[in-house]
């Protein structure tokens, strides 16, 4: 799978929440899981001293090592692991390391600490101000994950953590309709004609956007053609109610659009848009399907794309068994 159609699990934007760290005496753990790059102003200074976008702790004066437990927004299984030192420079962890466990419902931080724990990423070297990228190997890369565990030695700074993988969302818990291009189900791009100014993976968050950044845009078309993505749903079924956002969009705002499924038939035949405006279509032949095209003409911005439907009962078992394997692993892995 392409590392640039995964999605970011641990991120704020899919649900993620920072639910612990031993120590942030100099910033703020929540930061670890902000989307977007860190920022930073060498003449922003605070009560604790310059102000950094990410995880920092104090100056260890005794042996040991500060970690903090990041809760998935949507659990799954993590291919590659992020650890982003950007703007660290005399501060950052000589190394780190990360880890995962698979617990069911809503664990507290103090029942996380007791937690059976595997390795995704072994203990690494790191270097400040950059991005360090570590694949996950098998099989742990292949069991579901609800919590990653990052632990810095012995502490310093760390901006970002991501965790890029495949979300397993857990069947007994998914409603009878519901949003089958989501992203937190499992809905993912799996090409696009063009990301100049968003990732066409944002189409698919959750949530409304909050502003043109948090959308999918295009560059401006100087020719006859028009711009599309490919989005491949959660799983085979019937879409019944289309979903097209252009919030924020106003002066850049496609001027229409069409959906297809992956066989070319037409859910929405092309169709005048306006900006700004949640488009909301009925489809009479609702499928079942596995994936759509959205073609906008000739380009510009969407925010979100919905495919309200439901699993065929299929694609529901195949659901059903692709997170029974990866959850009987995770246990394995212990």
């Amino acid at each position: 799978m392409n590392a640039d159609n995964l999605v970011d699990l641990a991120s704020r934007a899919m649900g993620g929440s920072v639910v612990y760290a031993n120590d942030e005496s100099f910033a703020d753990r929540e930061n670890l899981i902000n989307p977007g790059p860190a920022r930073f102003n060498p003449r922003d200074f605070g009560a604790k001293g310059q102000v950094y976008d990410g995880w920092e702790t104090r100056r260890r004066r005794e042996s040991g090592s500060d970690h903090a437990i990041v809760r998935l927004g949507a659990p799954g299984l993590v291919h590659t692991v992020l650890v982003d030192t950007a703007h660290f420079t005399g501060n950052y962890p000589p190394q780190a390391a990360v880890d995962g466990c698979c617990v069911d419902g809503y664990p507290s931080p103090a029942e996380l600490a007791t937690a059976q724990w595997f390795p995704l990423v072994d203990r690494s070297d790191l270097t400040g101000d950059a991005v360090h990228t570590f694949p996950v190997g098998e099989p742990n890369r292949q069991a579901r994950v609800t919590h990653l565990r990052l632990t810095i030695f012995p502490d310093g700074g760390v901006a970002r953590l991501r965790a890029h993988g495949v979300p397993l969302f857990d069947p007994d818990l998914l409603p009878a309709v519901f949003d089958l291009a989501a992203a937190e189900y499992g809905g993912r791009v799996v090409d696009c004609s063009d990301r100049f100014y968003g990732s066409p993976g944002n189409l698919l968050l959750p949530g409304l956007a909050v502003n043109m950044g948090d959308g999918w845009e295009t560059r401006r078309r100087r020719d006859d053609g028009n711009d599309w993505v490919l989005v491949e749903l959660a799983g085979a079924g019937g879409v019944h109610l289309l979903e097209l956002d252009t919030t924020h969009f106003k002066g850049n705002a496609p001027g229409w659009a069409e959906v297809t499924d992956g066989n070319g038939r037409t859910l929405l035949p092309r169709t005048r848009l306006q900006p700004d405006t949640r488009h909301r279509f009925r489809v009479t032949d609702p499928g079942p399907v596995d994936r759509l095209r959205l073609d906008i003409h000739p380009d510009g911005g969407m925010a979100r794309l919905r495919a309200y439907g439901s699993l065929t009962a299929p694609a529901r078992d195949a659901v059903a068994h692709r997170w029974q394997r990866a959850t009987t692993l995770a246990r394995d892995l212990r």
